[in-house]
This record gives structure tokens, sequence and C-alpha cells, in this order.
């Protein structure tokens, strides 16, 4: 099929429904071992994991940090998606290998209990459907790559009318530089991206005016990974800094 295209010359991937079957995985202890050690090094102590049961392609956990005095909010971070390559372009051969992460405000309902209604699940879904997405359709995912909820997008919740992510760099640790590349035991090494949610014409704004416009936009109104539901659209016309 022929290449499509955004307005800003950067290519657009619609991915079909996967076909195949049901493939049983397993968790990956090596690498659940080195990503743990990573995180509480990092970032804080894991409080829990929330353990998958039954895995497909990939066992997917993910690890969980509780707000503290000096980081008040939740971290979440996948681990599990790293346990296979995704299907990297010519060139990009060193980011073979992810896992994805995000923030929620500390007063943000977690538990199992709470997440059965969707309005407090829908970012650790989002987080599990990602994780899984490069293994699922045979592609990528990196830096400024956007995936909407949908197409057309739709908000993933009652709660908000975010309907879409980005994956940036993390911002919310100490030492970047240690944080995003992992070096596993067999050499391979992970990076880390952080997941923000998108509305539907910031998305829009990233296809005409490219990523780098959407970024300069998003630090400026302080957007970072720790997620604000209700925060203002910097791609609405009016949008004004102060």
């Amino acid at each position: 099929m022929s290449q499509e295209f955004s307005e800003s010359g950067q290519p657009i991937y619609r991915h079909k429904q996967r076909t195949s079957d049901f493939e049983f995985a397993l968790a990956n202890e090596v690498i659940l071992t080195a990503i743990s050690e990573h995180v509480e090094k990092h970032i804080g102590a894991i409080d829990h994991v929330f353990h998958e049961i039954i895995s497909d392609l990939i066992h997917l956990d993910i690890l969980v940090v509780n707000p503290t005095k000096e980081r008040n909010y939740y971290t979440f971070v996948t681990c599990g998606m790293s346990n296979l390559p995704m299907n990297v372009p010519e060139g990009a051969e060193d980011f073979k290998y992810a896992e994805l992460m995000l923030c929620l405000p500390a007063n943000w309902n977690v538990s199992q209990e709470s997440f059965a209604i969707e309005e407090n699940y829908w970012p650790i879904r989002w987080l599990k459907t990602l994780a899984r997405l490069p293994h699922e359709y045979n592609t990528w995912l990196y830096l400024a790559h956007t995936v909407p909820n949908g197409d057309p997008a739709e908000p993933f919740a009652s709660n908000t009318s975010l309907s879409g992510v980005i994956l940036n760099i993390p911002t919310m640790v100490d030492d970047l530089k240690s944080f995003f590349t992992l070096k596993l035991p067999d050499d391979n090494e992970v990076h880390f991206f952080s997941l923000i949610p998108l509305y539907k014409e910031e998305m829009d704004l990233k296809l005409k005016s490219g990523a780098e416009v959407l970024f300069e936009k998003l630090e400026k109104a302080s957007v970072n990974e720790v997620l604000n539901i209700k925060r203002k659209n910097v791609a609405k016309k009016g949008f004004l800094f102060f």
C-alpha cells in the first residue's frame, strides 16, 4: 500500500484488527526484576503490582508507585512490553524495546474495586492497550507517535474530553538520562516513554503543523505526564498563555 502522510509530512499508519490466534505468554522474571529495580532506583518504592492472570502475546504487569511528599501523585509503569521486540523501521534498531508510564493525581481512585468504573480505569486501560499495540499490529511506538481513541477519535470516558495520546520523553524524573534507557542483562536496551493524553484538536494540530509545534504549546502550558482530565486545550482558538 502507498504510504499516507499527514499535512506536516509525517507518516500515518492505519492498523487493521489482528487475525492471529491467542498466544499464551508467561512473565519474564529477568525483565520484571530489572525494570522493578530501575523504577525503584529512579522513581520510588513499588507499592504493588497489577499482575495479569492470563496473557496474550506478552505478560504485561503494571508497577505502581504511590504518592509521596516529594512526588504527590501515583506513577504507573508497564512491565512486559519489552518482552518482545517491536517492528522498528530501518535506522531505529536501537529502539526495539520500550515500556510506558503515566502519572495520576494523588486523589485518583486507585483500587481493583474502583477500576470497575471506566472513569477511573481508562488511563490504565490505555497503558495496557498501547503496550500491546506494537505486538498486535506488528508495528512500533516512539517519541511523538500519537494514537487516537478510535477513528474518528472519541473521549476516553464521560469524565473527560481527552481522546488520544502522544508519546513523550518523561519529565517527572530527577535523572532523565539515566532513567530513559535501561540496559538489560542480555544487553538489549529498554527505553521508557511517557504518555500524555490529548484532545482531538491537539492531535489535529500535530498532524497539520508537526509534533514540535504541539510539544512547544504543551510545555508552555506546563502539561506533563501527570494526568489532568480537565486541563486547557492548547490547540483551541483563543487559547492564551499568561
